[in-house]
């Protein structure tokens, strides 16, 4: 193939072909933008409602796993595209009778979810966790006997998931991301117990916490096994995570982690490759920068939301030099500091600095650190989406 027709070829990239070449470590025409496709790369409603009516879109508002209190908004089409958004999601539901339980509970009344863990409302719209079934259960039988494990098998869950991949998959425009809800074992296990009591088991009962994460686990596994059956051969990318860092380090110790939580890492990416062609998406906040080769060993493709206001995190020229010709990176622009306090001015020269670090070579998606918050402006979003059109053109400049 000559320069010209390379060239020529990257100026014709469908969004889903920007993405596959990004993802394979090959630059695309301009570095892909992932935005509103699950809950760890979306906006709340209000940035949602805020771009809509700077951009003159006329849409309902639509919450994310049709869940209000998440609070998470479900772009519309006309959104995403104004938002130069590459990708596009296929999630799964909770089962039709806890949608309905929640609809016909009493307002400002916790929200229990069908694993029986929930959130409260602390303040008028303000949701945080707060319903943990197993937080007293001090024995394996206890856990193992909980009455209230999920059943996965509930078809409601992901009977409409073929019919969404499929509608994406014929029309070939955009990327399609699997991102059944959260499943995430350590995480999970801290909403059955709350966090506080869960890692303290971790560390005086090994062993129950490591029952806890097994049977977590398992239901994953059923729910990956049926989301799987339906959509995939379909999908480009699958996304599973885990919150393992915070602000300066980890949640727990990197021995800790591979003792406990790395074989049940290991197990469900294993699985999930035996099923599906996509990239294994990971998410997981805060500075995990002890853990990348861990990540690579066990089969993660994408590494999300690369936290840059988190410790050795920060130093993306690192991770890139280290670990960018095993891992693509996905996220990287400032939720901390830049997005919600900076000028549009700012934003844009801090995209095009994330751009210049990860972008070379491909093995980069734009995204922002996390979900786009209430604090965010619609200028400072369409500043970050539209920079990728002017700084994230390959040749890289």
């Amino acid at each position: 193939m000559t320069a010209t027709s390379e060239i020529s070829e990257k100026l014709a990239m469908k969004p889903r072909d920007r993405v596959l070449a990004a993802i394979n470590h090959e630059e695309p025409d301009r570095v892909p933008i992932c935005i509103g496709v699950s809950n760890a790369t979306s906006l709340k409603m209000k940035p949602y409602r805020a771009i809509k009516q700077v951009a003159g879109i006329d849409a309902p508002d639509e919450y994310m796993y049709q869940w209000p209190e998440l609070g998470t908004a479900a772009p519309d089409e006309a959104t995403l595209q104004r938002l130069h958004g590459d990708v596009r999601g296929v999630r799964d539901l909770e089962p039709a009778y806890v949608l309905e339980r929640a609809r016909a509970r009493p307002p400002h009344t916790p929200f229990v979810d069908s694993w029986g863990s929930g959130q409260i409302e602390l303040a008028p719209g303000e949701w945080l966790p707060g319903v943990n079934p197993l937080r007293e259960a001090a024995t394996i039988e206890e856990i193992l006997s909980y009455p209230g494990w999920p059943d996965m098998g509930d078809p409601t869950r992901v009977a409409h998931v073929r019919a969404q991949a499929l509608q994406l998959h014929q029309q070939g425009e955009y990327a399609i991301m699997g991102t059944p809800w959260l499943l995430f074992p350590f995480e999970r296990a801290h909403a059955m117990q709350g966090m506080d009591v869960y890692l303290l088991k971790m560390a005086e009962d090994p062993d129950l916490a490591v029952a806890l994460l097994r049977r977590i686990t398992e239901s994953c596994l059923a729910l990956m096994d049926s989301f799987l059956a339906e959509c995939g051969d379909l999908l480009d990318i699958i996304k599973i995570g885990d919150d393992l860092g915070m602000q300066s380090g980890l949640l727990i110790s990197p021995k800790m982690y591979r003792r406990m939580l790395k074989p049940l890492h290991a197990e469900l990416i294993a699985f999930i490759k035996e099923r599906t062609r996509a990239k294994v998406f990971f998410h997981t906040d805060g500075d995990v920068f002890d853990l990348i080769p861990d990540f690579i060993e066990i089969g993660i493709d994408i590494l999300n939301p690369i936290q840059t206001s988190a410790g050795r995190m920060s130093n993306l020229a690192a991770l890139k030099e280290r670990y960018g010709r095993d891992m693509v990176f996905c996220g990287g622009i400032d939720t901390h500091r830049v997005l919600p306090f900076g000028t549009p001015q700012e934003v844009r020269e801090e995209v095009r600095r994330v751009i210049h670090l990860l972008g070379p070579g491909g093995g980069y998606m734009l995204a922002s650190v996390h979900t786009l918050m209430n604090d965010v402006s619609a200028e400072n979003i369409l500043a970050m989406v539209d920079a990728v059109e002017e700084f994230g053109r390959y040749p890289l400049g």
